[in-house]
């Protein structure tokens, strides 16, 4: 039998509003603290003015505070408890770009890789009220 064992992989960090249906996406080669850092720059520059984020992050080794993650004035990281993905937003947006984008296709190249990452994230930004449906949560919202 014979196996292909090239395999190249990347990595979505991506966070979105519901209420304002926007994104953030950064498509990084790894999943560290660096690329983290990166992101939560991404998302602080979309924050609105005078607003404060709070980014609801699982327990990936990247997402631990500590000395390395340099955390931004306007973000506050929610964590979850362990073993909990079903009270995280995004993974929803995760499951529906697997199974609707990203699914059932093997890449001849990185470029291509990366184009349907590319291709996945701004099908959802082009989407506000999927957005909204995907990322909503009734126990997440604050309201005046």
């Amino acid at each position: 039998m014979v196996r292909d064992n090239r395999h190249v992989s990347t990595y979505i960090f991506g966070a979105i509003c519901p209420d304002r249906a926007i994104g953030a996406a950064m498509i990084m080669p790894y999943a560290n603290t660096e690329a983290m850092n990166a992101h939560l720059k991404e998302i602080s520059a979309g924050v609105a003015p005078g607003a404060h984020a709070v980014l609801v992050c699982d327990g990936a080794g990247w997402h631990q505070r500590g000395r390395k993650l340099a955390l931004p004035d306007n973000i506050t990281l929610l964590s979850l408890p362990p073993y909990s993905p079903e009270l995280n937003p995004m993974e929803n947006v995760w499951a529906y770009l697997r199974q609707n984008k990203l699914c059932a296709t093997v890449w001849d190249t990185y470029d291509d890789i990366l184009d349907a990452c590319q291709t996945a994230w701004r099908f959802l930004l082009n989407d506000p009220d999927r957005i909204r449906s995907t990322g909503a949560r009734k126990w997440a919202c604050v309201t005046p």
